[in-house]
């Protein structure tokens, strides 16, 4: 596999493997992760839904739909997994909540996993943190604030973007918000562009 190395290729055997949170989870644990060491744009979302634990594969869903709409790339651009790594906050289906929502992504996941990856990622121009959970990851004291304000703040950085999740929950926060997709959308495929230009 392009842009693996033997000590990345174990620690995703590892991951693979993980069942720290099994007996917390309704299902068997199926990590969802997808990463090299030539990636040049990081994609850090929630954790998976029902459709991606059956399909293995992050944003084989609406959401992924709308993501890569938002970043003007294909299917083929999005999975190739060369130039872009998906690391969720949360590698396994959390299963739903009373509502039917998603549960937030396990405690234990992101702190056990992301820190022994990082150093598989020094090629990486450009972090896209989709929704709260990744905010807060990112962001210091981004629990404190609203995600609409961490995303009108898109300016401040330029190797992390914070965006919305693609959901159809967000659809009314999309709809009230005109500017995410006349200002910030424009300048996240220039710049997701720009992360992946050789």
């Amino acid at each position: 596999m392009s842009g693996t190395c033997a000590g990345l290729d174990d620690l995703l055997e590892d991951i693979r493997g993980c069942r720290v949170c099994a007996q917390a989870l309704p299902h068997n644990p199926r990590p969802v992760v997808r990463v090299s060491t030539s990636a040049r744009l990081l994609i850090c979302g929630q954790a998976p839904g029902t459709r991606v634990h059956a399909s293995g594969m992050p944003f084989t869903d609406p959401s992924g739909v709308r993501l890569r709409a938002w970043l003007g790339m294909s299917g083929e651009e999005f999975y190739d997994q060369a130039r872009v790594a998906i690391v969720p906050m949360g590698f396994c289906f959390p299963g739903l909540d009373a509502k039917g929502g998603d549960k937030p992504p396990r405690k234990e996941c992101a702190p056990l996993w992301r820190p022994r990856l990082q150093p598989y990622l020094t090629n990486v121009r450009l972090t896209l943190a989709i929704g709260s959970y990744a905010h807060r990851w990112y962001f210091p004291g981004a629990g404190k604030r609203p995600m609409i304000d961490m995303v009108r703040d898109w300016r401040a950085t330029e190797k992390v973007i914070p965006l919305p999740h693609p959901s159809w929950r967000n659809n009314r926060w999309l709809k009230d918000n005109p500017w995410f997709d006349a200002e910030l959308v424009p300048e996240l495929r220039r710049r997701v562009a720009e992360a992946l230009a050789d």
